[in-house]
């Protein structure tokens, strides 16, 4: 574990293998890096994994103020702490927004940016639209399944801690897979995640959708074809919207590519990689 101190908060990160160098954005927000750790791509990168403000072993920012453009000044400074001329730039999830962020507003930083499981806003909007898939995902299954009493539950809970919290998220999991049981076979995964809650997060809203031909750094868009919370439409609005921008949908996968379809998941992002 490395840290770095910016505008009085820590920051931690860490920094394995060789190569090209990649910061890795983690999503939540308050996820723990570890569930996103990518051994696939360290034989051949350098891969830089952030801990953003507000999770793990950094501190929490005062008054929380975790506004995505903010996260994306946090990056910037961890560039320019790396002493890399450019970097490739994969945020996931939340971490997805905040790379597309970070190319709006430092673009002469980076050499591309890997979209994983992104959309183009964040807020009421993109919930509502998880709470539909999760709908639909309930009306194909057979009545009284726990499963999907399970998953609804999980869903409508408002945990007020940390440990409530986690476990609302744990009992929603399955919904982030393609294979539902694949939660039952990745317990070394499961056992790294972990959340940090501050109670002074404030709500966040967030939409590029108008500025979306404004990005003008090389962009790979990754999205499985059963992610629930940023759905393939998401995903192909930022293709459509970002000029130059390269797609992949992954047949077998949800939320978690690199789990479910880890090779298919490495070679996307290396060709990329090379090609930029």
């Amino acid at each position: 574990m490395h840290e770095l101190t910016i505008d009085g908060v820590r920051m931690a990160y860490h920094r394995h293998g060789a190569g090209p160098v990649c910061v890795v954005f983690p999503g939540g927000p308050g996820f723990d890096w570890r569930y996103l750790r990518l051994p696939m791509l360290e034989a051949h990168l350098t891969t830089v994994y952030v801990e953003p403000p507000g999770s793990g072993h950094s501190d929490l920012l005062p008054g929380g103020d975790y506004a995505i453009g903010r996260y994306a000044s946090f990056v910037e400074r961890l560039m320019d702490h790396l002493g890399s001329e450019k970097v490739f730039l994969l945020g996931h999830s939340h971490g997805a927004f905040v790379a597309l962020q970070t190319a709006l507003d430092f673009p002469s930083r980076l050499a591309g940016i890997v979209v994983y499981g992104g959309a183009a806003f964040y807020g009421p909007e993109l919930f509502d639209q998880a709470y539909r898939n999760i709908e639909a995902f309930v009306a194909g299954r057979p009545p009284g399944d726990p499963l999907s009493a399970q998953i609804v539950q999980a869903w409508h809970d408002d945990p007020p801690g940390r440990e409530e919290h986690l476990a609302a998220f744990l009992r929603l999991l399955p919904m982030y897979f393609h294979d539902r049981e694949a939660v039952h076979r990745l317990t070394d995964w499961v056992d790294t995640i972990d959340i940090t809650v501050d109670p002074d997060r404030k709500e966040e809203r967030w939409d590029i959708r108008e500025r979306l031909g404004e990005v003008a750094v090389p962009t790979l868009v990754l999205v499985g074809a059963a992610d629930f919370i940023t759905p393939e439409n998401s995903a192909r609005e930022l293709a459509d919207g970002i000029p130059g921008a390269e797609l992949v949908v992954f047949a077998s996968s949800g939320h978690f590519t690199h789990l479910e379809e880890p090779d298919a998941f490495r070679n996307a992002v290396l060709r990329f990689v090379a090609a930029h």
